[in-house]
């Protein structure tokens, strides 16, 4: 459901992060997000009557959009390459 493999988590820090230690920064959260977003996204096509995982899914998104606009206020040339990366609509 909205669980990412422990494989697919190393993968994103190793991919964003650089180094294996650097889970908190900003683009490996966004990526994480992302990965968590598009799981829930499939969940809620399913079960469409599913209203608590749909708030969830939300809440995801609204804070996907908050680091991405830190992102974009701090490391500007960063966030073009991580929303081309992801595939993110702006």
């Amino acid at each position: 459901m909205s669980t990412i493999t422990a494989e697919k988590k190393q993968e994103l820090i190793g991919k964003f992060g650089g180094v294996a230690s650097n889970t908190g920064s900003t683009q490996v959260q966004i990526a994480m997000l992302t990965e968590r977003i598009a799981n829930l996204t499939e969940h809620v096509k399913i079960h469409r009557n599913d209203v608590h995982n749909r708030r969830g899914l939300l809440i995801l998104v609204s804070k996907r959009r908050r680091l991405l606009d830190y992102l974009s206020s701090t490391n500007l040339e960063g966030y073009r390459e991580l929303i081309k990366t992801l595939q993110i609509r702006r």
